[in-house]
């Protein structure tokens, strides 16, 4: 890697071992590579290559919400607070006998990690089965989860403030932490997984459409497949469209029968 690379995953593994997520290793049985990713405020986000660590991993079924699901519960609510979790994966410890299959390499010497990282293939699924473990009682009432995003919902003000109460004190309770930068707080509309509810119902989001309107044609498998990808993404808004335009169509086959 570039030196000034080097520097910037110096910086972050030392910020990392400060916060008490990570500790040297020696002798693993398994290293990784680390795959820096440049993120936009000039940092490096560190992943992980664990791709050999997952193939020989057993895998978690435990299912992640279904997004139409998630998204029909959230709409048709006056009020809404968008919260995301801070280094969400990592509030959750790995098992001491499992630290070191995390190791990964550096110029500085090998570390491991002490909380669960991203890259993991089971991650996910494990981060969804303690959230529903600790939430299950107020989802699909009060909230809504999908892995490290949390809605609060509310028809009303009072109702709203007595939700956020009743959530931050299972927060408090089990030491998880928000990260204010990624919250929002008492909104009448939103983003929420690539869509936008609000008491109104379900929108497409227009940055999805206009990714969508300036894609150029797909020219290989691979891109047909992203294509078709994004297309899945609004479908229901066709469905719905069809389904209104059904009658007219149905309409004009009546008096123009051989068309």
């Amino acid at each position: 890697m570039r030196p000034e690379m080097l520097l910037k995953i110096k910086e972050e593994v030392k910020k990392q071992f400060d916060a008490g997520f990570l500790q040297a290793s020696k002798y693993p049985e398994w290293v990784a590579n680390i795959v820096p990713v440049p993120k936009k405020d000039g940092k490096v986000r560190m992943c992980m290559d664990y791709r050999d660590l997952d193939r020989a991993s057993p895998k978690d079924n435990f299912p992640l919400p279904h997004i139409d699901t998630l998204v029909d519960n959230t709409a048709k609510h006056s009020l809404f607070s968008f919260m995301d979790r801070f280094s969400g994966y990592n509030q959750i410890k790995m098992a001491p006998e499992d630290m070191e299959k995390t190791t990964f390499i550096t110029m500085w010497g090998t570390f491991c990690y002490k909380v669960m990282p991203f890259g993991l293939k089971n991650a996910g699924a494990t981060y969804q089965r303690a959230m529903v473990t600790l939430f299950h009682d107020m989802m699909h009432k009060e909230i809504e989860v999908y892995v490290d995003d949390m809605i609060a919902k509310s028809r009303g003000e009072e109702e709203h403030v007595v939700n956020l109460k009743k959530l931050f004190d299972r927060l408090r309770k089990f030491q998880l932490k928000l990260n204010p930068a990624k919250c929002t707080f008492g909104a009448t509309s939103g983003k929420l997984l690539g869509f936008i509810v609000s008491e109104r119902g379900i929108e497409v989001d227009p940055d999805k459409i206009k990714a969508i309107q300036e894609l150029p044609p797909p020219r290989t498998q691979k891109e047909v497949r992203g294509f078709l990808g994004r297309l899945n993404y609004i479908a229901r808004f066709i469905a719905q469209l069809t389904n209104q335009c059904d009658p007219i169509f149905r309409l004009l086959r009546k008096h123009n029968p051989g068309e």
